[in-house]
């Protein structure tokens, strides 16, 4: 993800280095921000957050755990701190649908039912297991990882994804008959 040898000069004091790095880290900071807690502005929040945070605590970085899983902890407790503090919202802006050209209309609409029927049943799952989801499933973070970022046994991860995975066939169950919601 990011070069060694720019956490080693940002941690040194390298100002340069340090802006260079958190541009980097930046989309992954807010995609992981927007994944928890499906809302742009409250993703552009708490990642702005996030990265003021490593801005100012780069120095504590240590070797012992990679540094995508660093940030990853970092930015998973500012989310699951921000959702805790306030109540989900919805934004209009994310259920309007573009449409275009040389595309099939009818697949566009059922695809965008069900991309939200999926966010919406992720977001119905307790907020462990949501985490989990979204770094498993929408990051990609092995089952180490996870651990490593929210500070948790491998058992429990795995736990964890299973039950979600169970809730989530659960919570889906009219797509595996091949039905969609009315």
């Amino acid at each position: 993800m990011v070069e060694p040898g720019l956490i080693k000069a940002a941690q040194s004091g390298d100002r340069d280095a340090l802006i260079t790095l958190l541009r980097e880290i930046e989309t992954h900071v807010y995609r992981t921000a927007y994944y928890i807690l499906n809302n742009e502005q409250d993703a552009m929040d708490a990642s702005q957050e996030a990265l003021i945070r490593i801005y100012t605590k780069i120095g504590s970085y240590e070797e012992k755990a990679q540094f995508k899983t660093w940030i990853q902890r970092i930015v998973t407790n500012i989310c699951i701190d921000k959702f805790r503090r306030s109540k989900p919202t919805v934004s209009i802006d994310e259920h309007e649908m573009v449409f275009k050209e040389k595309q099939n209309v009818e697949d566009e609409v059922l695809s965008a039912y069900a991309l939200q029927d999926i966010r919406s049943a992720i977001d119905k799952l307790p907020e462990h297991h949501r985490t989990v989801v979204v770094l498993r499933y929408l990051q990609d973070f092995s089952y180490n990882e996870i651990a490593d970022s929210l500070d948790l046994p491998l058992n429990t991860v795995k736990s964890y994804l299973f039950r979600a995975r169970q809730q989530l066939q659960s919570l889906l169950h009219d797509y595996q008959k091949g039905g969609v919601r009315g």
